[in-house]
């Protein structure tokens, strides 16, 4: 089977709902033993398990917040002992992501946007770089955003630290390749799920007109670009960035 995943464990940031439960489900389809991340919803993480365990693959949920060293050690040693050795690492996990003007944004905003798209896949990845060493083989897939590409505003503190786990991503990329490590970087563009039932429909109207494809993207095609980057087909791929966006960024 094309993109199969047998005989690896991957571990999903923020997989309880969203995008990151299509990229667990996804995984798990493809054959890997899938750790479910959550930290603040327990009843939404065992209902992704749930669906995962109806399809028929394997898995497990494991709290814990993933912008703290704490956290991911924690989550780490809970899935080596009941999965194994993590070998694919998708980091997806977000907070709110409100659109404001530079002056009504505090540094604290801004620190948590570094803290989950900045120290957060650094974290994750020296953690489990010893166990991808150790195999000669890992996957690291940073869910980033089209905010950058587009320089959307006013988004600033977004937007910058998008910019940085890109550029995090293709130095990594660079530092790991020798290790049979990838780093890449899936880019959606505006996917809705379920933290924007309550966005105003004139901003949704106003983005679907922009697509040029035409139509709104799904969860499951962010999952299947994952799928990708994660597979054995995609192990000449690293370092780059792919905008699921139905065009929007085609340069």
């Amino acid at each position: 089977m094309a993109f199969d995943l047998n005989g690896h464990v991957a571990l999903v940031t923020g997989s309880s709902k969203g995008l990151g439960r299509a990229i667990a489900h996804t995984l798990g389809r493809a054959g890997a033993k899938v750790a479910i991340n959550y930290f603040n919803n327990s009843a939404k993480a065992d209902e992704a398990l749930a669906e995962l365990k109806k399809q028929g693959s394997t898995g497990g949920v494991f709290r814990g917040d993933v912008s703290t060293e704490a956290g991911v050690d924690e989550v780490f040693t809970a899935i080596e002992a009941e999965l194994g050795k993590v070998d694919i690492v998708v980091v997806n996990a977000t907070p709110d992501q409100p659109h404001k003007k530079i002056e009504d944004y505090d540094w604290d905003f801004y620190q948590q946007m570094l803290d989950f798209f900045v120290k957060s896949p650094y974290l994750l990845a020296r953690r489990c770089l010893p166990g991808m060493r150790e195999k000669n083989w890992g996957r690291i897939v940073n869910i980033t955003s089209e905010v950058y590409h587009r320089s959307v505003s006013p988004f600033s503190a977004y937007v910058a630290a998008k910019g940085g786990q890109i550029g995090w991503s293709r130095s990594m990329a660079g530092e790991l390749a020798a290790d049979g490590i990838t780093v890449n970087t899936v880019a959606p563009g505006w996917v809705p799920v379920e933290r924007h039932e309550n966005d105003p429909q004139e901003e949704k109207d106003a983005y679907l007109a922009q697509v040029p494809i035409g139509r709104w993207g799904v969860p499951q095609d962010v999952a299947d670009a994952v799928r990708y980057f994660a597979s054995e087909e995609a192990s000449f791929v690293t370092g780059q960035t792919l905008c699921v966006n139905g065009g929007m960024t085609p340069w």
